[in-house]
């Protein structure tokens, strides 16, 4: 009697150690293994990456994650895919990287994008991504007219010139069909959420993870003020010469830095560094006369590896967007008070070597290891 107590006791303890255990992580999704290059098995660091001093607690305020898509290596990993995956539309033919370049900052060179057919193109310029999750309202689109990442991610999808999923096509669900009907997608899922259930918040919680790690902080600018930067110092010593500029780029980024009243051009009043990503409380920057739309401006980040520029694409280089701020605000009862004069728009006092040295500023801006990173590449094998 005494042997079958202990050994139930036994059996007990073996079960009550075995509920205890941590679960295992679900097995890598072979077929999806076998057509990237992405090590499932060493996920890439997409929910810690390590930042410079300056992106401290003062930029954390900033982010737009929000807590019910708390970053996850996995879950990114999917929106990687997801993002390059030219399978999400309805004819094979393109994907969110084909708007979104990675070379170019994750922008299109061309004006307006053609989505699943040349016939057709979108009705605004694709917006560059870095540092998109500093933009702390947290609304997407040129227009601001959804209300987060989460939202935005999707909505190419249901886009008849992006990814062509709207009208009489099938919408989401024709998609989620086809998606689980591959060999790879389910396990994909289960992989990154434990359930090979596929779904649009899914999807868009993969996607906007994805889109919120690409975080730039590997300018020549951030080289440079790395080497000054001070949480004490007055106004953070962004406005230090720094010892890697040219005598023009040091004056355009005073320029940039220093306030309208002070001499400057007061551009750091709306596009706010270290992540240059636009102030919550901006306003629209005075386009055409009487506008009344609130538009959303994304981060200056690698502005100067392609134009066009404005929402629709209308100044082909930063020389003309530096000249329309100088001459070319137009009043309307959406303009930002910070392009206010008394009453008038605000005309700055620049002058060609002026407005020259802001676009050389602007170029130092540029980040060649975000364009290059393979967290964010293409992961097929093509």
């Amino acid at each position: 009697m005494r042997s079958i107590r202990r050994l139930l006791v036994g059996v007990a303890i073996l079960a009550l150690a075995a509920c205890s255990r941590e679960p295992g992580p679900p097995a890598t999704p072979a077929g999806i293994a076998a057509a990237t290059t992405i090590d499932f098995a060493h996920v890439a660091n997409y929910a810690a990456p390590p930042l410079p001093a300056y992106f401290d607690e003062t930029v954390a305020a900033l982010d737009n994650s929000p807590a019910s898509n708390a970053a996850d290596d996995r879950v990114a990993t999917l929106g990687r895919v997801l993002f390059h995956d030219m399978r999400l539309s309805t004819n094979n033919r393109t994907s969110c990287a084909g708007c979104h370049q990675q070379r170019f900052g994750f922008t299109d060179p061309m004006r307006f994008s053609n989505g699943i057919s040349t016939a057709g193109t979108t009705d605004f310029h694709a917006m560059r991504l870095g540092n998109l999750r500093y933009w702390r309202p947290g609304t997407m689109f040129w227009d601001r007219r959804v209300v987060s990442a989460e939202v935005q991610a999707s909505h190419p999808l249901h886009s008849l010139v992006e990814m062509g999923w709207g009208g009489n096509v099938g919408g989401i669900d024709a998609l989620i069909r086809k998606m689980s009907a591959t060999d790879d997608y389910p396990a994909l899922f289960a992989w990154a959420f434990d359930s090979p259930t596929i779904t649009e918040p899914r999807m868009q919680q993969a996607l906007a993870q994805f889109v919120r790690a690409m975080v730039s902080h590997d300018s020549r600018w951030d080289a440079g003020y790395a080497q000054v930067f001070s949480p004490t110092a007055p106004n953070r010593a962004l406005d230090v010469d720094l010892a890697n500029f040219t005598a023009e780029e040091n004056r355009g980024r005073h320029l940039f830095m220093t306030d309208v009243r002070q001499g400057g051009a007061g551009c750091a009043a709306c596009h706010r560094p270290p992540t240059f990503a636009l102030a919550a409380d901006a306003r629209s920057n005075g386009l055409d006369a009487g506008e009344t739309r609130l538009f959303k401006a994304p981060s200056l980040r690698s502005v100067g590896l392609t134009g066009p520029y404005m929402h629709d694409g209308r100044f082909a280089t930063l020389e003309e967007v530096v000249d329309f701020y100088t001459s070319g605000v137009r009043d309307g009862p959406a303009l930002d008070p910070r392009l206010r004069e008394g009453r008038e728009p605000r005309r700055l006092d620049l002058d060609a070597g002026d407005r020259a040295a802001l676009v050389a500023f602007l170029k130092t801006l540029d980040d060649p290891v975000l364009t290059t990173d393979p967290r964010f590449s293409d992961p097929f094998r093509r």
